[in-house]
């Protein structure tokens, strides 16, 4: 498995479990399923309201061997705890829920701040400026619980190069890690330019599509990836899946990648993209697919009243 480096000479495995979306009921076993299949990287979230089965997982995994050590747990702050006050709070409590002492990675989810009452927003009054709450002001915070030792490592989430390059202008330290939408339909060369420039390392979610979104969150005729003639083709004469194939594409250039899956053949099918060398025909291929398409826009976000609009600076 390749892995990324940090300048502590701790290690990310490049490929690991997403969990947004994977049902209460179903995510516990999937965790378990992937820890026994090898993955050592877990992608979690507070506002994916599972955290506590996963906990269960680990939990489960400790007690079998698993040593802590090799296992590396990303969770999200959420953005009804951006307040400096709020964010040792939401973290401990993402802590507690998942069974742990601390975490290897802790992002900022969105560049957006509700009130904290308000688990989901949804009028112009339920959210907070950034004027009232500075990035700069959630990052420093973010910045103290490493220094407690709450978390190893700290970054961004939905992050644009503008949002970076002004958050890294003020921070007493920048963010190791940008996690964003990345896949064929949506390659972002710019900022994989950029990241790589700052020696932030960058992780891919919705590498697949993300075709199990709520039908609330999709647009009419969204493209497919997993039935893209190239990524077919090439997944033909590999003799594997488009989705090993979209992963494989991540890997070859240098990013981390969080597949979803609760299904057991296909976590074990996604991990074993790490196998498959994709040749440097197939990646000019892959390039020619951009579109700049988003499947997660950010829209939900913006409401009439409020600030946040161009969530992503495009």
């Amino acid at each position: 498995m390749k892995h990324f480096g940090f300048k502590n000479k701790n290690k990310i495995a490049a490929i690991g479990l997403g969990t947004w979306k994977s049902k209460p009921g179903e995510v516990e076993v999937a965790v378990k399923t992937a820890l026994k299949e090898g993955y050592r990287h877990i992608d979690c979230a507070a506002i994916y309201r599972n955290e506590k089965e996963i906990g269960n997982a680990f939990s489960h995994a400790f007690d079998n061997g698993l040593n802590r050590n090799r296992l590396w747990v990303t969770s999200k702050l959420w953005n009804n705890a951006h307040k400096k006050e709020d964010v040792i709070p939401a973290l401990k409590q993402t802590l507690a829920d998942l069974q742990l002492d601390y975490l290897d990675l802790y992002l900022m989810h969105w560049p957006v701040a509700f009130k904290p009452e308000f688990m989901n927003a949804s009028k112009p009054e339920e959210y907070l400026s950034l004027e009232e709450v500075p990035l700069v002001e959630t990052w420093e915070a973010m910045v103290e619980a490493k220094k407690q030792g709450l978390v190893k490592h700290i970054g961004v989430s939905n992050f644009s190069i503008k949002k970076l390059t002004e958050l890294i202008d003020v921070a007493s330290e920048k963010p190791e890690v940008n996690q964003i939408e990345l896949h064929p339909y949506l390659q972002q060369d710019d900022m994989v330019e950029f990241c790589k420039e700052q020696d932030i390392l960058l992780t891919a979610y919705s590498p697949l599509g993300s075709g199990d979104r709520s039908e609330g969150m999709k647009k009419e005729n969204e493209p497919s990836l997993l039935e893209n003639s190239v990524i077919l083709e090439i997944a033909k004469r590999n003799n594997c899946s488009a989705g090993q194939v979209l992963i494989a594409w991540h890997l070859h250039r240098g990013t981390s990648v969080i597949p979803k899956s609760t299904n057991a053949r296909r976590i074990k099918e996604n991990l074993a993209s790490a196998n498959l060398e994709l040749t440097h025909g197939d990646m000019k291929r892959i390039k020619t697919l951009d579109k700049g398409y988003r499947y997660v826009d950010g829209k939900f976000f913006e409401i009439p009243g409020n600030e946040y609009t161009n969530i992503y600076d495009e």
